[in-house]
């Protein structure tokens, strides 16, 4: 069964990834990219060899099955709609939406529509998570207490730090993953929050410093540092680390540390990664839920909408200095 797909969007730094996974992927055709952007869209269309679209319902008239929403935060939701209303499977770059109300409508209305509505969300991809996951439910390392995370990255800059685009900075930017990421290996929702978040990295007028203590709801707490705290010349983007803590033993995982370390008297030092294609994973993920007719995603909507919940808890959380409880669904 070939499937096809659109792009609806150059935005979002992961996009030309996900667009490189789909020309990798056999019976998988990128039959148009919807762009506004007048320097973006004659760019992508040419270099993925595609059709370009100025207009969404131009994009959505064509023969597609699935589209992937890779635009600025605060577009999600009028293009996922407009996705889900033409009959398209939808994969949405995380956060799913800047608003609970704007997720649950969305999440609604691709239900409406039996399309799949899936949250990007790759970092589920990475072995040594899925090897960490494995570990907690078979019990070795008895019962977790708690758990120490980071994803720490440099600043994007661009639009994500115009908060009428992004939503909200590193807290909105970060959070999401590590709570997708907690949710799904400890298999328990956030119960409270608790955060302090500021601006002490760059003078963009946006959170770009976080720190975040949630407790969960089968007891476990945990705690994660979601800054933009790395500098442009350090060698990565960023990292997703864990230490979970449990009555039989700790373990320490580094999702990113799958790389060399390779120092030359030319060069000086780089880094080489050589580990999972965490986002070739998530599409082809995608596609094989499509192919298989299955009626919900593996990454659904409503895990992008439980993150989403755990991120503006965390900004509550800070402006009110007080701890914020979650609804339980």
């Amino acid at each position: 069964m070939r499937i096809k797909v659109g792009i609806v969007s150059f935005a979002h730094i992961h996009v030309v990834s996900y667009a490189e996974a789909l020309k990798r992927i056999e019976g998988v055709e990128l039959v148009g990219i919807m762009e506004e952007d007048r320097i973006r869209g004659p760019k992508y269309s040419e270099w993925f060899e595609t059709k370009l679209f100025t207009n969404i319902n131009d994009l959505l008239m064509q023969d597609l099955d699935a589209v992937i929403v890779t635009s600025e935060n605060v577009h999600h939701k009028e293009h996922v709609i407009a996705s889900a209303s033409a009959g398209k499977h939808v994969l949405c770059e995380k956060p799913i939406s800047v608003s609970i109300q704007d997720a649950q409508e969305m999440i609604d209305i691709c239900k409406a529509n039996q399309v799949l509505l899936q949250t990007a969300f790759p970092v589920r991809f990475n072995s040594s998570i899925i090897r960490a996951k494995e570990m907690i439910e078979n019990g070795q390392l008895g019962k977790i207490i708690a758990v120490k995370g980071t994803n720490r990255g440099q600043c994007p800059g661009n639009w994500f730090v115009d908060v009428n685009k992004s939503g909200g900075g590193a807290v909105l930017d970060h959070t999401v993953h590590v709570t997708d990421i907690l949710r799904w290996i400890l298999g328990a929702e956030v119960k409270t929050v608790y955060a302090e978040v500021d601006n002490v990295f760059t003078n963009n007028l946006i959170d770009d410093s976080g720190i975040l203590t949630m407790q969960f709801a089968n007891g476990v707490f945990a705690s994660l540092d979601c800054s933009w705290s790395r500098n442009a010349t350090y060698p990565i983007w960023g990292d997703i680390t864990l230490e979970i803590i449990g009555s039989k033993g700790t373990l320490s995982v580094d999702a990113f540390n799958q790389k060399l370390n390779v120092y030359t008297n030319k060069s000086g030092y780089n880094h080489s990664f050589w580990g999972d294609d965490m986002d070739e994973q998530l599409l082809r993920d995608f596609i094989n839920s499509i192919q298989a007719g299955k009626e919900e995603a593996s990454i659904t909507g409503e895990d992008g909408l439980r993150a989403l919940e755990v991120a503006l808890a965390a900004y509550e959380s800070s402006n009110d200095k007080a701890v914020i409880t979650l609804k339980f669904h």
